[in-house]
């Protein structure tokens, strides 16, 4: 079997921390011939560590799409760049993974649909929570339908303070927004696929600026204090979202607030059965130790009961052959283009994501209820 060739489109931190490190792992299936980023050097030291002989580097991605031997761009650039670089590799004839969130806006998210469906190629957006023990055994049970009908969810993602002082995070015109765009849209995927609902039909938003431009507040930042002079995005962002069955979901994302725990890329799922929460990452650490805590509630014999996940399993000096969510994240995609299979995360779930996630900007810029 001829192996994939791919290329790297921003060779920034996301692409470092989870994309290059994922694939130069699936060595079996891979090998990245390319890469582009607008700091030459940057895409120079990429191709120079991860590259196969003969690689290239770019600092114009349209000219890095004219070597039609690629076979799949990763796109990871800041999310108002989504849009442009995924279309023309779709015109050119690549598969695609973007890194979440699928696009800035609603519209530019559509234009990406349009591009994808016309090309007949592979597509999908870098969820990568999704790949989590967690989140896989909740979506699991959801499938099995354990909790019954879902009717009331919370999607959270709360940083007490934890600005990201790298990169572009606080510039609006080059991420689109603030913690609501960058986690609040893992919060968001993770329940709406765990809930199996695509339809949402009202958004009502808020949307608060009131840390952000602080020097108090940036104090505490766990990253260091940030630039408040030139922090351009929300801090905190809060949604109500109301489904075609009537479910509702309440989304919660802060990169500063004041609160006392901290819940990130996580959801709490009510049903009619029982129900369910992932804790997520909570101040002093959790019950288990883990970054994560998934526990189900239901009723036992007439009694109220939780169940967790155990460590039980564990032995001492073996860590088992379980790989981290990024590295099974891109073996599954590239597998699906191999196998010629849908991804984990399909497109039109994606969109919705994107979808909502506008609308909420929209409901706190407009004042009003937002109809999908």
């Amino acid at each position: 079997m001829a192996k994939l060739k791919v290329a790297v489109i921003g060779c920034g931190g996301i692409a470092n921390q989870k994309h290059l490190p994922a694939l130069s792992a699936q060595k079996d299936l891979c090998e990245l011939v390319a890469f582009c980023d607008i700091i030459e050097e940057r895409a120079k030291k990429a191709c120079e560590q991860y590259g196969v002989e003969g690689a290239k580097y770019y600092t114009d991605y349209n000219e890095l799409l004219k070597d039609e031997s690629i076979d799949v761009v990763h796109v990871c650039t800041p999310n108002v760049a989504h849009c442009p670089i995924t279309c023309a590799a779709f015109e050119a004839g690549k598969n695609v993974m973007c890194e979440k969130p699928m696009a800035h806006n609603t519209e530019s998210a559509q234009k990406m649909m349009d591009a994808w469906r016309k090309s007949g190629k592979k597509f999908t957006i870098g969820y990568q929570n999704r790949f989590r023990q967690d989140t896989q055994m909740l979506h699991a049970a959801c499938e099995a339908d354990e909790f019954g009908e879902i009717y009331f969810a919370k999607a959270h993602a709360i940083r007490r303070r934890a600005v990201p002082t790298w990169g572009v995070f606080p510039d609006k015109s080059k991420q689109g927004g603030g913690p609501l765009i960058d986690i609040g849209t893992h919060a968001l995927d993770i329940t709406l696929w765990c809930m199996n609902n695509y339809k949402p039909v009202s958004v009502m938003g808020s949307v608060f600026e009131k840390l952000g431009h602080s020097d108090l507040a940036a104090q505490g930042n766990m990253f260091g204090a940030w630039d408040t002079k030139n922090f351009e995005v929300e801090d905190s962002a809060f949604g109500f979202i109301k489904f075609e069955n009537g479910a509702t979901i309440f989304l919660e994302a802060a990169w500063a607030i004041n609160m006392k725990d901290s819940r990130e890329a996580a959801c709490t799922l009510c049903g009619t059965k029982g129900g369910a929460e992932i804790v997520g990452e909570m101040a002093g650490g959790n019950a288990t130790g883990r970054e994560y805590n998934l526990i189900v509630n239901g009723t036992y014999h007439g009694n109220l009961v939780e169940q967790c996940l155990s460590d039980t399993g564990t032995i001492a000096f073996f860590e088992g052959g379980s790989s981290e969510p990024k590295d099974i994240e891109c073996k599954q995609w590239l597998e699906c283009i191999i196998n010629d299979t849908d991804p984990c995360v399909k497109p039109e779930q994606a969109f919705v994501v994107t979808q909502i996630l506008d609308a909420i900007y929209k409901s706190a810029a407009e004042g009003k209820e937002i109809k999908l």
